[in-house]
């Protein structure tokens, strides 16, 4: 089936664009939506398919040759998100992490020594990767963590603990937040240090073909070479997850874009009154409805890209662009599910499960109205945070 794309949005896509596009839609037609409601009833996140999506090089993609990355621009990593999301939430943040989490902040912050020992590793998925900034007591205000470092001869002294965190316990290595004599600092934890415990979080209803975990440090020795050198306050975090909302933005499309196809192809078989409830006003508004979402958040996005690509891309419109596409994507999910009815709650269509990712969806990295008070920030000149 051809990409959605009402507004004829592919002409303003570069050749390479649409290669990686296109064959990352051709993975997820044929390794991901054939597998995944498996995945997602068993609450297992599908491993085989990571060397298989290190093959197609979409990690650390934006990231230079020389760590064995693609070097690709924005928009083509925001393709390769939308696509992976049209089969899963789980899929595409597991590409997320690994990408905007944990590559982008040892790039951005890391020494040399850092940079060459793991992005290499980590673009060709021999290691896997999480990032701990989100604590029990403090989601919208992360700076208020508690886990601490104490600084000791040849290292660090790391106490505290994370919540909810995508791949923890499968990661190898995790780019960790934490105050060092009150200011903010990233530590690069490894699995094996004594003291580290990355217990997985159990009976979910939503990301349930993803791994979510917690992290629990007890007295663990962190070597000096692991701290990330150039972090330094709240704002090295914060830049971690633009990376990560600038890719959840694209992926909300891949969602959208599954259920409208959904409820499109059920509408235009399923016959009642003597004819397919599409021919009928009240689901053609739905649909209609559902199409102009998808097409604004299409459009939203692509200049997004190209505004990144250029440098110029600002914070807000980030937020903007997470806020908007998630929330749509969301009422899209109930909207397609109304129009398949009881049908609707069956495994047999994928609109259920996209519509129980996406509430978490909406609440990661930054929830709906937190990004409602960082726009209205921008645009008042007037901070409504407490």
């Amino acid at each position: 089936m051809k990409p959605i794309d009402y507004y004829n949005i592919e002409s303003l896509l570069r050749e390479d664009e649409l290669l990686v596009r296109d064959s990352i839609r051709s993975f997820t037609d044929s390794e991901v939506i054939p597998i995944i409601e498996d995945h997602y009833q068993d609450a297992e996140f599908p491993m085989h398919l990571i060397p298989k999506l290190a093959e197609l090089g979409v990690f650390g993609m934006t990231l230079p040759e020389k760590y064995g990355c693609a070097n690709m621009n924005n928009v083509a990593y925001g393709l390769v998100n939308q696509e992976l999301e049209r089969g899963d939430s789980g899929i595409r943040s597991f590409v997320s992490v690994q990408n905007g989490l944990v590559m982008y902040p040892i790039y951005t912050f890391g020494s040399d020594e850092q940079k060459d020992k793991w992005l290499p590793k980590l673009a060709a998925a021999e290691k896997i990767g999480c990032f701990g900034l989100t604590e029990p007591d403090y989601g919208s205000n992360p700076g208020g963590m508690i886990t601490k470092a104490e600084k000791v001869d040849g290292g660090f002294i790391l106490n505290g603990a994370k919540m909810w965190i995508t791949n923890g316990t499968i990661a190898d290595v995790a780019v960790v937040w934490a105050k060092l004599d009150g200011t903010i600092k990233g530590f690069l934890v490894e699995k094996e240090f004594k003291g580290f415990t990355a217990p997985e979080m159990k009976r979910k209803h939503s990301l349930r073909a993803s791994v979510t975990s917690e992290l629990i440090f007890e007295d663990v020795f962190v070597p000096e070479e692991n701290l990330l050198p150039k972090s330094n306050g709240l704002r090295s975090p914060l830049k971690c997850l633009n990376q990560a909302r600038y890719s959840i933005a694209w992926g909300a499309v891949g969602s959208m874009t599954a259920c409208y196809e959904t409820a499109l192809d059920y509408s235009n078989s399923r016959i009642q009154f003597g004819k397919p409830i599409s021919g009928f006003q009240l689901t053609q508004n739905k649909l209609v409805y559902m199409l102009t979402e998808i097409t604004k958040s299409q459009v939203l996005n692509l200049q997004l890209g190209r505004l990144k690509d250029l440098g110029k891309v600002k914070h807000t419109q980030i937020s903007m662009a997470k806020r908007n596409n998630v929330e749509h994507a969301l009422n899209i999910a109930r909207t397609a599910r109304e129009i398949l009815g009881a049908n609707g709650i069956s495994s047999e269509y994928p609109v259920m499960r996209h519509m129980n990712n996406l509430e978490s969806v909406k609440t990661y990295e930054g929830t709906h109205e937190m990004h409602t008070l960082i726009i209205g920030e921008d645009i008042t000149g007037i901070s409504a945070f407490e």
